[in-house]
């Protein structure tokens, strides 16, 4: 694997987003863990995860610097791919724990939302959804994740003025569960992740999915229709342009 680095301990698999400096999702990330968290959920062996980036970053999202370059069908694809994604770690039967080191907007968060506690970092760090500023119609499955946490009110609020927030913040509303030093941060994931593994297994994860069975409903409904009209708005010039210039500050760090 190139983007993802996996240990496994006392049946507990790690997951360490390892794909440059912000942890940027592209499409080989995203395949590669579809199918690592495919494996471990057929694994015996294994009973929950933690899902960890490096040094300040989380993940910030998607990479798009790769999305702008891809001609129609791939962008097609790859939302395809993306949208997949959301709905089998949504769907995931066993314990998973975010453990937040750093900047985590956008997709970042989305993979955060998708698990089941979240423990963030102190710091001078982001989290939350900014699609709207940056053009790009947030579908309605990925609204029904930041809702399920937030409240349907603070979600529509929050994803309609594209707002990132501090992690005082993002504790205050519900978006994370825990604020530890960042020297702490793997310390506290497991001790949140391990007093879920203490529990029955069948028990915890069926009593999961009922809690779920509504997100999972949305996230793993036809995303068709929804595509089309945020892939209308993804290539229109507006949106274009903003993502160039996105692209051109990014470039020059």
């Amino acid at each position: 694997m190139n983007t993802i680095n996996v240990t496994i301990k006392d049946r507990l698999a790690l997951i360490t987003l390892n794909r440059g400096k912000s942890n940027a999702l592209n499409r080989e990330m995203i395949t590669e863990l579809t199918d690592m968290l495919h494996n471990i959920a057929n694994d015996d062996n294994i009973g929950g995860v933690i899902i960890a980036g490096r040094d300040n970053f989380f993940s910030a999202g998607l990479d798009l610097i790769e999305l702008y370059g891809y001609n129609e069908e791939e962008a097609e694809s790859f939302w395809h791919l993306f949208l997949a994604f959301i709905a089998k770690i949504t769907a995931f039967k066993k314990p998973m724990v975010a453990a937040i080191n750093g900047h985590s907007p956008a997709g970042g968060c989305v993979i955060a939302l998708a698990c089941d506690a979240r423990v963030m970092a102190e710091g001078k760090f982001i989290i939350g959804l900014n699609e709207v500023p940056v053009g790009i119609i947030v579908p309605e499955s990925i609204f029904s994740l930041y809702a399920f946490w937030l409240g349907k009110g603070h979600a529509t609020r929050s994803l309609l003025e594209g707002r990132l927030f501090s992690p005082e913040e993002a504790l205050n509303i519900g978006l994370v569960d825990e604020l530890v030093n960042q020297d702490s941060i793997m310390t506290a994931a497991e001790r949140k992740i391990r007093k879920y593994m203490a529990l029955e297994p069948n028990t915890w994860q069926q009593s999961k999915l009922n809690i779920r069975k509504e997100l999972i409903a949305a996230t793993s409904a036809d995303q068709s229709e929804a595509l089309k009209v945020m892939l209308a708005q993804w290539w229109s010039p507006a949106t274009r342009n903003i993502l160039k210039m996105i692209i051109d500050n990014l470039q020059k760090k």
